[in-house]
């Protein structure tokens, strides 16, 4: 075998590697979502204990999954189509980082809301945390799969997200027999702020992966 295509093997075997180290760190950022649900909506203060740890695994694949795009585009002369992917990549797992940030923050939030009785959104605001997890889901299977289809499709899921956010922040910015302290209506309107910006990014990601299919 010549030079040219052992090397191209080889960028072929790395690829492959990063794309499932982007997955992984997917992952670990879906299941930051899923113990920020259980920190806010069954109070559960052990869940929101987990978030923090596991966001220094997510924070350590996105640093190593940059430096490897940026070693591949360096070192291994890709094609246009690689380099679509490698920048597409790079902008994704960002975005990736980034919900897995508004996890945590959720998980602080959750903290904070605990010596309170449940607000009378809740249920509402646990809907709309719902979707978020969908989209989040529904954006990797696009990525893994390189749908470019269902990564545009996210577009319309954002604007059920949009629709809850206006909605639950409209019934607060309504209330008017607040009794006691106003930190968790505050609190509240974190909540669905962060929730907004995870289906944001989320649907970033659809984008970017159907960029990467369509160019």
């Amino acid at each position: 075998m010549d030079a040219s295509k052992t090397t191209r093997l080889n960028f072929e075997r790395q690829l492959r590697s990063l794309q499932r180290d982007v997955l992984r760190m997917g992952a670990l950022v879906e299941n930051s979502c899923v113990l920020a649900r259980k920190a806010l909506f069954e109070r559960d203060l052990e869940a929101a204990r987990q978030i923090p740890l596991q966001d220094k695994q997510i924070d350590r694949f996105y640093r190593q999954i940059e430096l490897d795009c940026v070693n591949l585009m360096a070192l291994q002369s890709p094609v246009t189509q690689d380099l679509r992917l490698l920048s597409a990549i790079m902008q994704l797992v960002r975005d990736l980082e980034r919900i897995g940030d508004y996890a945590e923050d959720l998980g602080e939030v959750a903290i904070k809301l605990f010596p309170y009785a449940p607000h009378p959104c809740m249920d509402r605001v646990q809907t709309m945390s719902d979707r978020c997890r969908a989209m989040l889901a529904m954006s990797l299977v696009a990525l893994s799969d390189l749908d470019a289809e269902s990564g545009l499709d996210l577009k319309q899921k954002d604007d059920a997200v949009d629709s809850d956010y206006e909605d639950v922040y409209n019934l607060l910015a309504r209330q008017t027999n607040i009794q006691g302290s106003i930190e968790p209506t505050i609190l509240m309107v974190l909540v669905i702020r962060h929730l907004e910006r995870m289906a944001d990014h989320a649907t970033n990601i659809g984008k970017r992966v159907a960029y990467i299919v369509t160019g």
